[in-house]
């Protein structure tokens, strides 16, 4: 017997999402909403056509209203909201109030607090809600769990990963592969990183470094973006001495937005412009999105993670990188498939009773063991190596 699995918003990651929770999710009913019900159409004809049978329906629903969505969780096992994160505490609620496992893609971690606040709810109406799954945060905290197994004391965790386009083309040299908006919230305030044993606020654009990587890529830029590590410096506060995550990107990329930043595009209260108020991230959106959204992208998704430690009393590391391009059978981009099947594999795990029932943070919902055997199933491209620290 199958599963029926609903999906909120059907856009990019929302229909990769669905299309693991077909393969491996063991669904026989795939239900797809949107605000758009032709977008919704499209991604169930396109679900129908890759897994050869007629599993996916769509409807219209408005996420505002959580009475148009209730409905449509009657008798599901699992759902997955693919909206933003201004949605997902309500939509919590309706999850457990459906008794329906979650997942999201997260997006705002004071949001995912208080997703988390609701764990005896959830725990008392037996579901496992998981927030804030996706590539980053999501994914790269996963893989930072799985190189703290694998030296015995680990004191420092490093991360840096990034979306990229396999052909880049100037001035620009990057297209973005998922919302605009999720972009543009990165790149401003402040990440939360662990610093001497302590979780300390640090900067975006900050902590500049380059580093190598295996041709195509070669040398991508480093930087501080927030929200990355979502609720984990908290969670290994007092356990790790550092904790670090960094966006990658092609060289010339910060010099780029930092400029933005500074002149204060990426601020959201309003300026007065020939007497009407304007939002400058308004502005910047509008003339950046012609210049680097686009439909079809042919992307390469990259994460290093480095775990520092101490095993039988020597100086330790772990590395294990992953490197993913867009998939020309399914047409899911690398973005889409580290997004959405992360979020698939976690709402599968809990499905399947492999996750404590409550609000569970992705640090601790699963070990990254697991996170690394179910990417190795689906045809991600790992390489580990442990060595002595240098």
């Amino acid at each position: 017997m199958g599963y029926k699995y609903v999906v909120l918003g059907a856009g990019r990651q929302g229909v990769a999402a669905a299309y693991d929770l077909a393969v491996f999710g063991q669904a026989d009913s795939l239900v797809l909403l949107d605000s758009d019900l032709a977008v919704a159409q499209a991604g169930a004809s396109r679900l129908n056509r890759l897994l050869g049978k007629p599993i996916a329906t769509a409807f219209e629903v408005d996420a505002r209203d959580a009475a148009s969505v209730a409905p449509h969780l009657d008798g599901a096992t699992g759902f997955i909201s693919s909206v933003h994160y201004t949605f997902n505490l309500e939509m919590t609620k309706l999850a457990i109030a459906k008794k329906v496992h979650m997942t999201d893609f997260g997006g705002n971690t004071g949001v995912v607090r208080d997703q988390l606040g609701l764990d005896a709810e959830a725990a008392a109406a037996g579901v496992t809600i998981v927030p804030d799954c996706g590539m980053g945060p999501g994914l790269n905290i996963s893989l930072g769990t799985y190189v703290m197994s694998l030296v015995e004391i680990p004191e420092e965790v490093l991360i840096w990963d990034g979306g990229l386009p396999q052909d880049p083309q100037p001035p620009w040299n990057y297209l973005s592969t998922f919302n605009l908006g999720g972009l543009t919230n990165e790149y401003d305030g402040n990440a939360f990183f662990i610093r001497n044993g302590k979780v300390t606020p640090v900067p975006c654009f900050s902590g500049y470094e380059t580093l190598e990587f295996p041709e195509p890529l070669g040398t991508l830029e480093a930087f501080v973006t927030s929200g990355g590590l979502s609720t984990s410096p908290w969670t290994f506060e007092g356990r790790l001495k550092r904790l670090e995550n960094k966006t990658l990107r092609y060289p010339g990329h910060v010099a780029q937005f930092k400029a933005f930043s500074d002149l204060g595009l990426l601020g959201l209260d309003p300026v007065t412009v020939a007497g009407r108020p304007i939002v400058p991230r308004d502005v910047l959106h509008a003339l950046l999105a012609p210049q680097i959204c686009r439909e079809e992208v042919k992307d390469i998704c990259v994460m290093r993670v480095k775990g520092i430690g101490t095993t039988k009393g020597r100086r330790a590391e772990a590395v294990v990188e992953l490197v993913d391009r867009y998939d020309e059978k399914t047409g899911f981009t690398a973005m889409q498939r580290l997004t959405g099947w992360h979020g698939s594999i976690l709402l599968i795990a809990a499905v399947n009773n492999m996750v404590r029932r409550g609000a569970v943070s992705v640090e601790l919902a699963l070990p990254g063991k697991t996170i690394v055997a179910e990417c190795k199933r689906r045809g991600f491209a790992m390489t580990e190596e442990v060595r002595a620290a240098i």
